[in-house]
């Protein structure tokens, strides 16, 4: 098995609904925002190689959307979903599944392409994979979450007969890939778990977003259940710490990876590293 992390792009999010409750005066420190109080985030992706099956796990916001809508992520940096495959020697043609933590667009929008204006799976030989709950949670949205299911980005999944539910249908993944479900960000989102090098790596996806987010009371306002949210991190902080797990962070623009330790402040970073240095 390889593990390659995939770099899909920079964009900004405002820093009070990335933090919630929490001041700027203290969030600032680890996330630094510019005149508009704008955070610059990553939209990384994790690549899962093992024998013939190649598991993309997200797949950030696209490219398909209008220059309207761009407008308001500020898209910024030179790698591309394409580009960062490209770089570790892959094909959109060889993914064969697609692991979609969430549906929220900069996870999901770039799971389909629009091409002579007609909306079809961008990964052409993937089976796609959500979970049922999620997937009727995300096509049915409620008002907070409504303009982050976008249809374009999940409909011609279905449609295209390429979408699996994890959680009817066996997906055969190998023993040492498991999958944890947390519902405080959204209802049902999968946390990838790797076995790898003697180790488990975690991809934390919005549970814990950037290195800032690791003090359990530091929850995202745009998390749908924020004391579950809370809840759930601390379970899995110590669980991690317990465990010597590695942690990826899917949104941190310098930190890839880290380690944990136990402090009298509760559970922290203990080193940060790139996954290659593993």
């Amino acid at each position: 098995m390889n593990l390659y992390t995939i770099e899909t792009g920079l964009f900004k999010l405002d820093g009070g609904a990335m933090f919630g409750v929490v001041p700027k005066s203290i969030w600032q420190k680890t996330n630094p925002a510019d005149s508009n109080n704008l955070c610059s985030l990553a939209m990384r992706s994790l690549l899962i190689e093992d024998g013939d099956r190649l598991i993309l796990v997200d797949t950030g916001i696209g490219n398909k959307q209008s220059e309207k809508f761009f407008s308001y992520y500020h898209l910024d940096g030179e790698d591309t979903l394409q580009k960062s495959l490209a770089k570790n020697g892959f094909h959109p043609d060889d993914i064969t599944d697609v692991l979609l933590t969430h549906l929220h667009l900069d996870h999901v929008g770039g799971a389909v392409a629009l091409s002579d204006r007609k909306l079809s799976p961008a990964f052409k030989n993937a089976i796609y994979w959500t979970n049922s709950k999620h997937w009727n949670w995300a096509i049915n949205p409620n008002d907070r979450e409504k303009a982050s299911f976008l249809k374009e980005n999940i409909l011609p999944l279905q449609e295209s007969g390429q979408l699996q539910y994890i959680d009817q249908t066996e997906a055969g993944f190998p023993p040492d890939i498991q999958i944890k479900m947390v519902s405080g960000h959204t209802d049902s989102m999968m946390l990838p778990q790797v076995r790898w090098k003697n180790r488990t790596i975690v991809f934390t996806t919005d549970l814990i977003p950037t290195a800032g987010h690791m003090p359990v009371p530091y929850v995202a306002g745009y998390d749908v259940f924020p004391l579950q949210s809370m809840a759930e991190k601390k379970d899995f902080l110590q669980e991690g710490f317990s465990n010597d797990y590695v942690l990826i962070f899917q949104h941190d623009a310098l930190t890839e990876c880290c380690t944990v330790t136990e402090t009298e402040k509760g559970i922290r970073i203990a080193e940060t590293f790139k996954l290659e240095e593993l």
